[in-house]
């Protein structure tokens, strides 16, 4: 069976990893390289994860108890776990799925008095235009945050630059990971000097446990080839276990309890070396290379329903498509032998607090019911491309075409 995914590391990387997680460099050093290699202006923190980064902004901007936050209707479920920590109220924002933007409309209905920021996070690999965004925010006096963990594209972008913040993640399944890290981007240096001087105050992550993290990612890494995946696909099988599941929570970033104890630390040496070698060594050729082959499948499957089929820049860091039974479709796939997935990543859609139930995102949660993702990126080959199209358009349980 085609893996649903890659993960974007190589075995020089995760041997990298373990090197400097036995043998540490100076980590202030490392930091210091590491924030200037992103940005020269004193306007960049690394930190241990997006997470962590968030739950230090939003304590450095101590927003009173009952502050609402717009946030586009579909992120990952942590991040609003951190925002609800700090008292605060996500008031989800729908989106135009079919550019995968937040929709105006719902951005004017969603602000109250009560309002002091938005959050937006761009999906799949797609770029949404922030310019609306930030001119509704400058007219509502709001802070802006550009969640682009999932964009990420090398020095072509980080993050506009009248957004307020930018966050950028390198954890397990995004591009370029160093299975762990990420950045904050500042327009106001003071402010990330602020939030510095907080993080500044929780320890440093354990070197060891990251050396485990790798050797688990490893494992994955080495699932990821076809003939490995498919024996561990007929050992579930066998032992009448769910692949899909055990796969889903082996890449969680924060499993278990004490999620705040887990990402309130920094990052250690061995985190930050890794991270400096993947950036440096970053590739804009193979998100070239991933842009063409997604664009080689809609040729090839032009019936598919997407998101972000209208989006205005788009490299497919994942390749989900809209179905009517995603369920049965999935299942189908899986007998062809490809690992689509309904569970392509930690997302959820964000439900309106009980105060303000027309803030549903009706939009998002129809569209959200009908994702399914198929083993579309870099290494997957032209002829297993052509045979995953046959495979949805000769569907015989249900028409992709919805």
């Amino acid at each position: 069976m085609i893996p649903r995914k890659r993960l974007d590391i190589g075995w020089t990387d995760l041997l990298y990893g373990i090197k400097h997680c036995l043998w540490p460099q100076s980590r202030k050093a490392v930091e210091t390289r590491l924030e200037q290699l992103w940005s020269d202006k004193d306007a960049s923190l690394v930190c241990l994860s997006v997470r962590s980064g968030f739950d230090a902004l939003l304590h450095t901007l101590n927003f009173p108890a009952g502050t609402e936050i717009l946030v586009s209707a579909v992120t990952i479920r942590g991040m609003i776990r951190v925002i609800e920590a700090h008292g605060l109220v996500p008031i989800p924002i729908d989106l135009d799925f079919t550019r995968l933007a937040v929709r105006p409309e719902s951005m004017a209905k969603g602000v109250t008095t009560r309002t002091r920021a938005i959050l937006v996070a761009h999906l799949f690999g797609s770029r949404m235009p922030m310019e609306p965004i930030l001119r509704f925010a400058q007219a509502h006096s709001l802070v802006v945050m550009e969640d682009c963990a999932q964009a990420y594209v090398g020095d072509r972008y980080h993050g506009h630059p009248q957004s307020d913040i930018s966050l950028f993640s390198f954890g397990p399944i995004k591009t370029a990971t160093a299975l762990a890290g990420g950045f904050l981007c500042f327009r106001d240096p003071s402010l990330r000097n602020a939030v510095r001087r907080y993080q500044d105050q929780w320890p440093i992550s354990n070197r060891l446990l990251f050396l485990v993290r790798i050797c688990k990612y490893a494992v994955l890494v080495l699932l990821s080839y076809r003939v490995t995946y498919s024996i561990f696909i007929a050992v579930c099988r066998l032992l009448n276990a769910n692949h899909d599941q055990i796969i889903a929570s082996s890449v969680r970033g924060f499993p278990g309890d004490r999620f705040f104890a887990k990402i309130r630390q920094r990052p250690s040496s061995a985190v930050l070396a890794l991270l400096e070698r993947r950036l440096r060594r970053f590739d804009q050729a193979k998100i070239a290379e991933r842009k063409a082959l997604a664009e080689r499948a809609i040729a090839l499957m032009p019936s598919l329903r997407r998101p972000g089929d209208r989006a205005c820049e788009h490299t497919y860091w994942v390749f989900p498509i809209l179905h009517e039974h995603p369920e049965q479709l999935m299942a189908y796939v899986w007998e062809q032998g490809f690992d689509a997935t309904q569970g392509g990543s930690s997302l959820y859609v964000i439900p309106p607090p009980a105060a303000r139930p027309e803030m549903r995102a009706v939009e998002a949660e129809q569209v959200f019911e009908q994702l399914l993702y198929l083993p579309i990126y870099v290494g997957v080959s032209v002829h297993d491309l052509e045979k995953l199209a046959k495979v949805c358009l000769s569907n015989p349980i249900c028409p992709v075409a919805g």
